[in-house]
């Protein structure tokens, strides 16, 4: 389009010339005929010149802008870059964040399961905590219970002992009070062994630490063995199976 136009121009200026030189000639007197036809010779030749000249630039130059793209289609490339520009995400890049995401998930899962955890922890901390009290409060209670059925039949030795003591000096006798006392001891014995008390009596049995506390020691006659008991000063005593007096006694010695 660019080069048609340019090609007109210079026809249309040809043209002109050529027109412009009768025009001259005619109304002439002022010259020869060969100097207007020199002068439209000239201008003819130097628009002939001219124009091959510039058709050779135009025909030039049109190489270089023939490269370039019109503006439609210019547009239409820049649109083609901004395209491959916002293309999808790479391969690479959607496992990164699909292992992100999992990761995510995966923390919010460890982090649901530990607030669990902890809130099960606290919770069976306070169970225990109140079985730990309710346990130490009934086994007091037990132990309470035990007592008072302990004292609940020492009872009535201690009325026997008010009775005793109570007694008309004069018209008792020494007889009558020492049976007296003898029942009471055989009521307090009963009692204490029915509440689970045990007495023992290592004499001639062997020296046991464990169980005796030997008090002094006796020279072993012939005969005797040695390390045996000789004498019980006092009874040893146990509770369900728990000692709680060692028997004192006296223990053989050789010499």
């Amino acid at each position: 389009m660019g080069k048609k136009k340019q090609r007109d121009g210079i026809t249309f200026e040809v043209m002109r010339r050529e027109a412009v030189a009768p025009r001259a000639h005619e109304a002439g007197g002022r010259g020869s005929d060969a100097q207007p036809q020199a002068l439209a010779g000239g201008e003819v030749d130097s628009a002939e010149t001219r124009a091959p000249a510039e058709l050779g630039g135009m025909e030039e130059s049109a190489p270089a802008g023939a490269s370039a793209a019109p503006p439609a289609r210019q547009g239409e490339a820049a649109a083609g870059v901004e395209m491959e520009g916002t293309e999808g995400p790479t391969p690479e890049a959607v496992e990164e964040e699909v292992a992100e995401r999992e990761l995510e998930a995966e923390l919010d899962r460890l982090q649901l399961e530990l607030a669990t955890l902890n809130d099960r922890h606290v919770r069976l901390a306070a169970e225990f905590e109140n079985y730990r009290k309710r346990i130490e409060k009934e086994r007091l209670e037990a132990w309470t219970r035990a007592q008072a059925d302990l004292v609940r039949r020492l009872l009535d030795v201690l009325d026997d002992l008010e009775r005793v003591s109570a007694t008309d000096r004069e018209r008792t006798t020494i007889h009558s009070l020492l049976e007296g006392i003898g029942l009471m001891q055989r009521k307090l014995l009963q009692t204490l062994e029915h509440a689970g008390l045990a007495s023992f009596e290592p004499a001639g049995e062997p020296f046991d630490p464990a169980t005796m506390e030997a008090m002094m020691t006796a020279e072993a006659e012939e005969g005797e063995a040695d390390e045996t008991v000789a004498n019980v000063f006092q009874k040893g005593y146990w509770f369900k199976g728990h000692l709680v007096r060692p028997a004192r006694v006296s223990v053989r010695k050789g010499g």
